[in-house]
């Protein structure tokens, strides 16, 4: 079976690539000797090109932006709404999403940048008025684009505000893709600082720039995070691209080392052995990425939404109650769980979980839309009957 490796992003990046060369005879690396690039031609003291405290610094014209519009002297709550209201709003400030990771100041200057880059930009103008700003790693379903012959995973970043007894405030810059029952952890700005080297890592790396690359993926290890898996992965597969198969091998071993959970260097390494012809070594990843799979509750909607469209009920009921016993409150397992069971015939089950779902929406809108889809489909299935 031929396979890719896989990049990895926040709205971070995991790769995979095509066709790549061949060096077979090679010794284990170090971890050193493989942050230093050396067979990749990339020289040890390359630095990348953004120092790390320019990434969350503000500029004097973000300084003079928080002047104009928010007001100092106002309660946190006021100021936020101000901060967010200028930003918003195109005829003061506006902004446009495209795959480039840049910093605060950048993506300001340019009012371009992708979520990480504009969860920077918030973060920096937010504390730059005194609000308690946060980045928040949030674990959004499985999300895969196509880039210069790259699969890329995405992650996703975004920005919790503290406001005291009002609560907390989430600031996602692609609202539509979020849900507040997606899992949530917040993170250092050193990690934050790590997702964004290595997303120009992945973008230099994209663009053939393999000493940027390195440098990049560096930088997101040892000035940041050492146990930041993410950079490990894609540094792997920077080797891989070049043929360098026992320091490909080495890298994703250290993401693994790193984090025993990431599935990207597993899949890796299964993708790997099979092109050397190892399949026992293949195998073994092979298991532990579909024992993780099966225990990820949106592999196991995804299989079940499948097997609703099959028809296959009873299957898709089994997938889906793993899904909510992993993960509890998203309305939209039940709905579909409420669906199987109506299909099966069984409209008591059904009502039980499609209500179950109208619970744990997170809006009215989507309550609505339930109590609207149940009762039509009830009202068909008795046509039908």
């Amino acid at each position: 079976m031929f396979r890719r490796s896989v990049i990895v992003m926040a709205a971070t990046a995991v790769l995979s690539m095509g066709g790549s060369l061949s060096v077979w005879a090679q010794s284990t690396p170090s971890a050193e000797e493989l942050l230093g690039g050396r067979l990749l031609g990339a020289a040890g003291e390359t630095t990348p090109a953004v120092d790390h405290r320019e990434v969350l610094a503000l500029s004097d014209e973000m300084q003079r932006f928080l002047s104009e519009y928010v007001n100092p002297g106002a309660t946190d709550v006021f100021k936020l709404q101000q901060l967010i209201d200028a930003i918003m709003d195109a005829t003061t400030f506006g902004l446009e999403y495209d795959e480039n990771t840049r910093t605060a100041a950048e993506t300001f200057r340019l009012r371009l940048g992708n979520c990480l880059s504009f969860s920077a930009m918030f973060v920096a103008l937010a504390r730059g008025v005194g609000l308690n700003a946060e980045f928040q790693e949030v674990d959004i379903p499985p999300d895969w684009s196509m880039r210069k012959d790259v699969f890329v995973l995405n992650r996703h970043v975004n920005v919790s505000i503290s406001l005291g007894a009002a609560g907390t405030h989430v600031v996602d810059f692609n609202i539509s893709d979020f849900k507040s029952t997606y899992e949530i952890d917040m993170i250092s700005d050193k990690r934050a600082i790590g997702y964004f080297y290595n997303n120009l890592g992945v973008e230099r790396m994209q663009d053939g720039d393999i000493s940027g690359a390195v440098a990049n993926f560096r930088r997101a290890v040892v000035d940041t995070d050492r146990s930041f898996s993410p950079a490990w992965t894609n540094l792997g597969t920077l080797y891989r691209k070049f043929g360098y198969h026992a320091y490909a091998e080495a890298a994703y071993k250290q993401a693994l080392k790193a984090d025993k959970m990431d599935v990207v260097a597993m899949s890796n390494l299964v993708s790997l052995y099979e092109k050397m012809d190892d399949p026992e070594k293949a195998e073994i990843y092979q298991k532990r990425v579909d024992e993780h799979r099966m225990r990820n509750p949106y592999f196991r909607f995804s299989l079940a939404r499948e097997a609703f469209f099959d028809r296959d009920y009873e299957a898709a009921i089994k997938h889906l109650k793993v899904a909510i016993r992993e993960h509890k409150n998203d309305d939209e397992f039940y709905f579909l769980l409420g669906q199987c069971y109506l299909m099966s015939g069984d409209e008591k089950e059904a009502r039980r979980w499609t209500v179950k779902a109208e619970e744990v929406a997170a809006t009215d809108e989507a309550r609505k839309r339930y109590s609207t889809k149940i009762e039509t489909l009830m009202a068909a299935s008795q046509k039908v009957d």
